[in-house]
């Protein structure tokens, strides 16, 4: 069973002050395969992807499941945000019995250093606070990823433990349940 199994899906949009979290659509695909492609994004996530083989691969709305975010900017996708269940077979757990939903993200880099990764991944946890309240959430990352650790920090996780995994040292994380800030739903 998945944390949002049982979560009405698609969520309705989410607005922040300056982006919509919203349901992947097909205009979207050019976008995640720049995110899987791009050197820059896939330095601590194994690497990037050839774009052949993601525009083969890639269906044509990618994306489409519970916990999984288009990140809008003015009309356009500038990263994606998923809360998903955390594989059992990975190290790092909190709840082993119950299982942990991880929280992931990436965004593209010409929009790095904006806080649009704060701003959207705080609306994202908001969210799954009111639809899983007094369920924590997990992250992973390399320790080496500084802007990672940053926003790790920011977000409110801390620190449970490092372990080895891919050839690197990872920073494993949880975020206590929190009391939801203000974000609204679009009508």
């Amino acid at each position: 069973m998945t944390a949002l199994e049982h979560v009405a899906w698609p969520a309705a949009p989410l607005t922040t002050e300056r982006l919509v979290l919203r349901e992947s659509e097909a205009r979207d695909r050019p976008a995640f395969i720049e995110l899987f492609a791009s050197p820059e994004v896939r330095t601590y996530l194994g690497g990037p992807r050839p774009r052949d083989e993601l525009d083969r691969a890639m269906p044509p709305v990618p994306g489409r499941r519970p916990g999984f975010f288009v990140v809008d900017l003015d009309g356009t996708m500038i990263g994606m945000i998923t809360l998903d269940p955390r594989d059992t077979n990975r190290p790092g757990r909190v709840r082993p019995d119950a299982g942990d939903t991880e929280l992931s993200y990436t965004f593209l880099p010409h929009v790095w250093g904006r806080g649009y990764a704060a701003e959207a991944c705080a609306a994202a946890l908001d969210w799954f606070t009111a639809v899983r309240p007094g369920e924590p959430v997990v992250l992973c990352t390399q320790s080496a990823n500084d802007r990672s650790l940053r926003l790790a920090a920011k977000l409110g996780f801390t620190e449970v433990e490092r372990f080895e995994e891919f050839g690197a040292e990872q920073w494993f994380g949880v975020r206590p349940p929190v009391v939801p800030r203000a974000c609204r739903l679009m009508t």
